[in-house]
């Protein structure tokens, strides 16, 4: 028997062991999620900034950022996540998502 078959035979005999490898394989689960849609949001926001630095539009909208801001926050407290981790958390993917657009309107 490996080492690795001794430990999950160690947390399959202990339930709070157990209990704790299911909430962190769901918890691995959970972040593979989130880098794929992440993913997926970014090739949108590629497509934005494409289609702005096609038109001569400012890479930046901060009307739109924040609505989307306010709409976030809203979505966070509904789910009952904290607002401001929320506002933090789009706020910096909107830093970034700038940081895109302004490369691809000097592209």
């Amino acid at each position: 028997m490996d080492d690795q078959s001794l430990e999950d035979d160690r947390h399959d005999a202990d339930p709070t062991l157990a209990r704790l490898r299911d909430l962190r394989d769901s918890i691995d689960n959970i972040d593979a999620a989130l880098v794929h849609l992440l993913a997926e949001r970014f090739k949108c926001t590629r497509q934005v900034g494409e289609l702005k630095a096609a038109h001569r539009l400012p890479p930046a909208d901060p009307v739109r950022e924040a609505a989307q801001i306010e709409r976030l926050q809203a979505l966070a407290a509904q789910a009952k996540l904290d607002p401001e981790f929320a506002r933090k958390f789009l706020r910096f993917i909107i830093e970034e998502v700038i940081r895109h657009h302004e490369l691809a309107a000097r592209a």
